[in-house]
């Protein structure tokens, strides 16, 4: 149960969010375009991310840039 340790995980990356522009879900409460994000765990389509709502939500790599 990885996702019960995730929030005291070492950080992997750094992430910039580039973009909040989400076809199907609603992200531009949780990220905010400019801001830098620590990615605790990723994977081949997703980053997971502490968000603004200072949880771990999981986000499409498409929102961010590698800082």
């Amino acid at each position: 149960m990885i996702h019960m340790t995730w929030r005291d995980r070492e950080t992997v990356k750094k992430v910039k969010c580039v973009h909040t522009d989400a076809k199907k879900y609603l992200v531009n409460n949780a990220l905010t375009v400019g801001n830098i994000y620590d990615v605790k765990n990723e994977t081949e389509e997703f980053y997971y991310i502490i968000d603004n709502t200072e949880k771990i939500g999981g986000f499409y790599k498409e929102y961010f840039q590698d800082v």
